[in-house]
């Protein structure tokens, strides 16, 4: 099958692979253009990217496919794709490039749609509190994440869970449900889905506001808040007087505390009390060191106990 690929993140790279492996021709992969990253502000290039040029493969990286049509429309047709596979792309396909491919434009969401629409379906999944996640594939419609459904598959989310974890753990399961869905289109064998719009609901991408932690919360809010921020942009707050950011978390207890918001009620662990409940902070970062866990952290900063942490 003649494939045109668009993807960006590590999410995105098991997939690419996968149709690598099955013996699909990928005649390009599309994706975002080189950001600067790290400290020196250099160049980097997606993942994506990396992969597609370890085999060998065209890559185009346009600012925007709706802004640059007359050129990129005209080149995705000249590839002459059966369909084009989309994974976490991050840029919108307008009309044009939507009507190429015979066999229509398959994305792979981290979602069981319509539920979690939008650019964070995965980070709002553990937001929530959901008992279940998943990956579905559809085929791509103008609206976001509107197109009919082919295939899904459910995945129960584990205890403590980061949502950076459940992206790892995503990714495979989408380049295998990608594969079944090429081969279960190209057979005729599935009938795809109208998505229930009266079930949908919107995942919008993540931003820093999100990020302070107020204790001054129920501790299950406080422990979805730290998971799935985690690792962006990370759950924040101040201790000793200076900012941290939290990683992971785990709920000590969902009921009653011994202390007030923000105390920490056990030094020894850094479990810290809740309006309802605590939760045991276990992996941080201080202002301008290196990742660590609690214990490590507790070695260098020890903490009083009946300190505050107060929102950053």
């Amino acid at each position: 099958m003649n494939i045109v690929f668009m993807g960006t993140p590590d999410f995105a790279v098991p997939s690419l692979q996968a149709l690598i492996d099955a013996g699909h021709s990928v005649k390009a992969v599309f994706t975002q253009p080189d950001k600067p990253k790290g400290r020196g502000m250099r160049l980097t290039p997606p993942p994506v990217k990396e992969l597609a040029q370890k085999y060998g493969i065209e890559v185009f990286q346009p600012q925007s496919l709706k802004r640059e049509t007359e050129t990129c429309t005209p080149l995705i047709r000249s590839l002459s794709p059966d369909v084009i596979v989309v994974v976490a792309y991050g840029k919108l396909l307008p009309p044009e490039v939507l009507e190429i491919p015979p066999l229509g434009c398959v994305n792979v969401h981290g979602s069981l749609l319509p539920k979690y629409r939008g650019a964070a379906p995965i980070q709002h999944t553990v937001l929530n509190g959901d008992e279940f996640g998943g990956v579905t594939t559809m085929l791509m419609a103008e609206g976001m994440d509107t197109g009919d459904i082919l295939l899904k598959k459910e995945v129960k989310l584990l205890e403590n869970e980061t949502s950076s974890e459940l992206f790892d753990r995503l990714a495979p399961i989408g380049a295998d449900l990608l594969l079944e869905t090429l081969d279960g289109l190209a057979a005729g064998k599935i009938v795809p889905q109208k998505q229930d719009e009266s079930a949908a609901t919107l995942a919008p991408m993540l931003s820093k506001q999100m990020s302070p932690t107020d204790f001054n919360r129920p501790a299950k809010a406080v422990h979805r808040q730290i998971l799935g921020l985690s690792d962006w942009p990370c759950a924040t707050a101040l201790l000793s007087g200076k900012k941290i950011k939290i990683y992971r978390a785990e709920l000590v207890s969902e009921f009653g505390s011994s202390g007030v918001p923000g105390e920490v009620i056990n030094p020894a662990d850094l479990t810290v009390a809740c309006a309802e409940g605590s939760v045991r902070l276990t992996e941080l970062q201080p202002e301008g060191s290196k990742r660590m866990s609690a214990q490590d952290y507790l070695r260098g900063h020890p903490v009083k106990k009946g300190e505050i942490i107060l929102p950053e």
